[in-house]
């Protein structure tokens, strides 16, 4: 197990020992994720499960079933709010997990995600959404998020280039995500992977299967689990009570602006898989960048981070490849953009990691991507992205030259009229274009 460099570990008062405690489980196999699920019921017959069937969306409705291990407690419909997955959970799911806490007091819970919703989505809709006035942290202790994987799907599902659309199964009418999104996603943001069952091809290639997952996910808690053979005493032991959450902790795209770890750079292939880290000061000339594009992600599984364009020097580009597909978007400014009085509008971890790294010429902006993939060159990678860099009379000729570059990117990024928060450096970018 490996971890990123942590924000402190906090002392627990004695009111977040009493909270009962909450584990959500998502994952892109729901068979799987009930496994898991239906393991930590058996080990725990106080346990309340709360999940949502999707089975019905069709129709507009959506069944909340809540059960313990010895049997359903609840079985209702929800109406489909807004023709939108996610709005009908977020107006339910809070509620529903206040009323529980409150009218079976000290019970643990445990929430199931539908197959096509983000962790962190649901992370932020309990920071940021109020139930009777208050955040559902204030009765709940949300303990860890756990992402299970179903061995023998996971490497088809990485690679698919299938978005939820064609496969009827989209969140919403405007649910534009590809499968692999959606996969690569709910295991980064997660803090514990679960690697449910076999290989098709046998034991060898699934423990082949942790070396992807442990370069996607370097921070997480890996855990594997034989299907076939369940201990669940062991498996509530190893995902439940184990405090390893860290809400301050941002988005993955936004991580590498805050200072934590966003890859490892392991250029000697490890079963086949190479990851691979590229840090640079100067600035991507766009038309370059624009070029190599399908060229740098020709091998990737999933590559992801920021970087800075010459035309657009302002702009934090968050840069995000899984399935096929590669969307850019903006992150917000750099900070060496802003005037000092607006820094204060910035998390204290952001301005401390950018303290600590600051140029003089260039201030905050840097190159921060990482590749993740299946024989990777990676030298020849560092070669195509670095040949996209400023050269030195380019440098020379300075910023408002760099502005009048053509730009294929022009447009993509807009900043205007943006206010930053807190929340522009802790979530992903929403409305990214495609590239």
């Amino acid at each position: 197990m490996s971890s990123s460099p942590q924000a402190p570990i906090h002392a627990v008062t004695a009111d977040a020992n009493t909270r009962p405690s909450l584990t959500v489980l998502s994952g892109f196999w729901p068979a799987a994720t009930f496994a898991v699920a239906r393991a930590l019921l058996a080990a725990d017959e106080s346990l309340l499960l709360v999940r949502h069937d999707l089975t019905g969306i069709r129709d507009g409705v959506v069944r909340r079933v809540v059960r313990s291990d010895a049997g359903i407690i609840e079985d209702q419909q929800v109406g489909l709010r807004h023709g939108c997955v996610s709005c009908t959970l977020r107006e339910d799911v809070l509620p529903t997990l206040v009323r529980l806490t409150r009218s079976h007091p000290g019970q643990d819970l445990v929430l199931m995600l539908p197959e096509v919703v983000e962790p962190e989505a649901v992370a932020a809709a309990g920071v940021h959404c109020l139930i009777d006035g208050a955040p559902i942290t204030d009765l709940l202790r949300v303990d860890s998020y756990v992402t299970v994987l179903d061995a023998e799907h996971l490497l088809d599902g990485l690679a698919s280039s299938d978005d939820l659309a064609a496969l009827g199964i989209q969140a919403a009418q405007d649910d534009y995500r590809a499968l692999a999104d959606v996969v690569v996603r709910q295991i980064e943001y997660a803090d514990t992977l679960v690697l449910w069952g076999q290989s098709q091809e046998g034991e060898f290639d699934t423990g082949r299967l942790s070396v992807p997952l442990q370069r996607m996910a370097p921070w997480a808690a890996h855990i594997r689990v034989d299907g076939d053979r369940v201990d669940a005493s062991m498996l509530t032991r190893q995902l439940r009570h184990t405090r390893r959450h860290r809400p301050e902790t941002p988005g993955v795209l936004a991580r590498g602006l805050q200072g934590y770890l966003l890859g490892e750079h392991e250029p000697e292939p490890d079963c086949g898989v190479v990851s691979a880290v590229f840090r640079a000061r100067r600035p991507f000339h766009p038309q370059r960048l624009h070029d190599v594009l399908e060229e740098v992600n020709a091998e990737v599984i999933r590559s992801r981070g920021h970087l800075w364009l010459a035309s657009q020097p302002d702009t934090v580009v968050a840069w995000e490849f899984a399935g096929g597909g590669l969307a850019m978007g903006s992150l917000g400014h750099w900070l060496v953009s802003l005037p000092e009085g607006r820094w204060e509008h910035v998390c204290d971890q952001r301005r401390l990691a950018a303290a600590l790294d600051w140029d003089p010429y260039y201030g905050d902006r840097h190159q921060h991507l990482v590749f993740i993939g299946l024989d990777l060159d990676a030298v020849e990678l560092h070669r195509a992205l670095a040949d996209c860099l400023l050269t030195d009379a380019e440098l020379a000729d300075g910023e408002e030259v760099w502005r009048t570059y053509h730009d294929p990117f022009a447009g993509c990024f807009p900043l205007e009229g943006e206010e930053l928060t807190d929340t522009d450096t802790e979530t992903e970018t929403e409305g990214a274009q495609p590239a």
